[in-house]
């Protein structure tokens, strides 16, 4: 082993998280952070009765205290850290409205906050140590997100793989882990790393159970090198690490790009549309052409997206989609959505994804073609690039060079605390009254002396949010999560 070990990109990367302090952190960085944690938080909430959720919220009863330090956020129960993250986790990925970072390819907020909060509330944590270790979450999973490259994101999620990573890296700060600590913890996080594509094939529920165990194997992986496990020191870029089993095109230099200088917690884009990321360039260059033409969904012949490789690579697994979820992933039925009924939000995706047959001609008129310059763009740019036929013969095009959400289009604070309440509301897991005071306590984290407590202001504190739920979609049948009492939305 050689001496200098302290210049592995691993390491490097560790002692930065170590060495990371509050003050160190711009302003805008900590802004932009509190607003990513709202839109997570809102996202959790809208995970309520979500029938993925809900098994694993039966494993997590079944297998965890009764009671505990840590909130499990759609219900509002009490259990462990282990639990609440990973409950919380799988939560926060199923309604597609999580944040992502669009050069790694990565959602970071589902992964990050779930165990950061549930060990900051169990062990009494200001606003200010979860906030500085929620950004070094971010600064360290999507340096790994981009170091794993495009053709990790091919064949793993990403979110399930570099999540994990980033939850010990997160949760690691938080607890006070040195530089060799955090080396220890990313090694034992590394090797537990996971999560592949093929659920997409055949609407499987895998995409939750990425983002529950990243976050719980993160939390796990901190929390023993606490107690002196040991981890490879090299999981990233040694020889038998996590770029030689999962990469042909690693960068090891993306590990250490710009530490300290270069903040990538405020690249992060959140999403507007309530659907995979792959499919919003084309929904806002689509949203906008229909709109600035005044066409109508009849009036539309056909549909070519030009988009990039990892676009078709993901949805090009979805022909029919079987469920809500699945529906997500089909790129024309996303903009089947926009076409017919001008949104493609939440409430759109449940009501008509799978039972509107307006919805359904419109997603047989669309393909995806791939483009040159999308793919040379892609990661860094997501660009939407559309080409329409008219029945009356015209021929149409349109371009977003940065869908709405991402930095250069980022969303107005009324904008994200508007979509935060709405998610709340969504499965009835809280009021906008209670929304609105999470959002405030949000908001006020970095002052002095700020508890990481985020019920602390909110209406009905820790007692069980409105009953609700919401319908799920299987072909012709309607399957409702435990203890649902109406069919969809009402």
């Amino acid at each position: 082993m050689p001496p200098d070990t302290a210049s592995w990109p691993t390491a490097r990367l560790c002692a930065f998280v170590a060495d990371l302090d509050f003050e160190q952190i711009p302003p805008r960085v900590v802004d932009v952070a509190k607003g990513l944690m709202i839109d997570w938080l809102g996202s959790a909430l809208a995970g309520k009765g979500a029938r993925q959720v809900e098994i694993i919220e039966g494993f997590a009863r079944a297998m965890g205290p009764a009671d505990g330090p840590s909130t499990v956020i759609p219900t509002r129960r009490r259990t462990s850290p282990y639990f609440a993250a990973m409950v919380n986790a799988a939560a926060s990925h199923a309604v597609e409205q999580d944040d992502v970072h669009n050069g790694s390819v990565f959602h970071p907020a589902t992964v990050i906050f779930p165990p950061v909060l549930a060990v900051a509330e169990a062990e009494a944590k200001t606003g200010r140590e979860m906030l500085t270790a929620c950004i070094a979450g971010y600064e360290v999973g999507i340096r790994v997100g981009e170091f794993l490259g495009r053709s990790h994101y091919e064949t793993f999620h990403t979110t399930g793989t570099v999540g994990a990573v980033a939850a010990a890296a997160a949760v690691g700060k938080l607890i006070g882990l040195d530089a060799s600590g955090l080396n220890h913890a990313l090694g034992s996080a590394g090797t537990q790393a996971a999560g592949l594509w093929e659920f997409l094939r055949d609407a499987a529920d895998s995409k939750q159970l990425h983002t529950a165990r990243a976050a719980a194997n993160g939390l796990f992986a901190a929390c023993l090198a606490r107690d002196g496990f040991r981890g490879a020191a090299r999981i990233l870029e040694g020889k038998k690490g996590m770029a030689a089993g999962m990469s042909h095109d690693a960068d090891p230099t993306r590990l250490t790009d710009g530490l300290g200088s270069r903040w990538a917690t405020e690249e992060t884009s959140f999403k507007w549309h309530a659907s995979c990321r792959h499919t919003h360039p084309a929904a806002d260059a689509l949203q906008r052409l229909m709109r600035s033409e005044g066409l109508g969904p009849e009036d539309v012949a056909t549909v070519v997206t030009h988009v990039h490789q990892g676009a078709i690579d993901v949805l090009g697994a979805v022909d029919i989609p079987q469920t809500v979820h699945q529906a997500k992933f089909s790129m024309g039925t996303v903009l089947g959505l926009i076409a017919v009924h001008g949104v493609a939000d939440l409430d759109a995706f449940e009501r008509h994804a799978l039972a509107d047959a307006g919805v359904a001609r419109f997603r047989s008129k669309v393909r995806m073609a791939l483009d040159a310059e999308v793919d040379a763009l892609y990661p860094r740019r997501w660009v939407g690039k559309v080409s329409i036929t008219t029945v009356d013969g015209r021929q149409l095009e349109a371009r977003v060079d940065e869908p709405k959400g991402d930095p250069g289009n980022t969303l107005a604070r009324q904008e994200l605390e508007a979509k935060a309440v709405r998610l709340a509301e969504f499965g009835g897991a809280a009021t906008a009254e209670e929304m609105r005071a999470c959002m405030s306590r949000i908001w006020s984290l970095d002052q002095p002396g700020s508890p990481a407590d985020l019920f602390a202001n909110a209406g009905g504190g820790r007692g069980p949010p409105p009953s609700g739920g919401r319908e799920h979609a299987v072909g012709d049948q309607r399957v409702h999560g435990r203890g649902e009492t109406r069919l969809g939305r009402g």
